[in-house]
C-alpha cells in the first residue's frame, strides 16, 4: 500500500484569511496617514493665524497706536491664504492703558471658528 505524501502549505482558507487580516491593517494605516496630514494643514493655517495677529500688534506697538474704543475688522492675507482679522479696542481701569484683543478666523469656515486669540495691552507713550 503507497501512503500519500503530505504536502506543507497553506489552504486557500488560510490564504483568504490572511489577505484579510492585511486589507484591513492597511485600510487603518491609511486613514491614520489621512488623518495626520489632515492635522498638519490645520496646524499650518493657525500658524498663519498666528502670525497675522502678531503682526497686528507688532504694528500697532512699534507705530505707538492709540486707538479708539470699539472694534476694527479687515483681512489679510499669509502664504497665500486669506484670514479675517477682528480687533477689538477696550478701557481699562488706568486711563492711559487699553486692552486689544485680536481674533483671526477662517473665511472659509461658516460657523465663525476662531483660529487664533491674542490679547495684549496698549499703552500711552508720551512722544518728545
Amino acid at each position: 500500500m503507497r501512503q500519500a505524501k503530505s504536502i506543507a502549505g497553506f489552504t486557500l482558507l488560510e490564504t483568504l484569511v490572511a489577505l484579510a487580516i492585511l486589507a484591513i491593517s492597511l485600510a487603518a494605516v491609511l486613514r491614520a496617514v489621512g488623518v495626520a496630514t489632515n492635522h498638519a494643514e490645520q496646524m499650518r493655517i493657525r500658524v498663519l493665524a498666528d502670525w497675522v495677529a502678531q503682526n497686528h500688534l507688532a504694528l500697532h506697538s512699534a507705530r505707538g497706536d492709540w486707538l479708539p474704543i470699539g472694534e476694527r475688522t479687515g483681512e489679510d492675507t499669509q502664504a497665500g491664504i486669506r484670514l479675517l482679522w477682528k480687533e477689538k479696542i477696550g478701557p481699562t481701569p488706568n486711563p492711559s492703558f487699553r486692552r486689544i484683543e485680536i481674533s483671526v478666523s477662517d473665511p472659509t469656515e461658516s460657523n465663525g471658528h476662531v483660529l487664533r486669540r491674542l490679547s495684549a495691552y496698549l499703552i500711552v507713550v508720551p512722544r518728545q
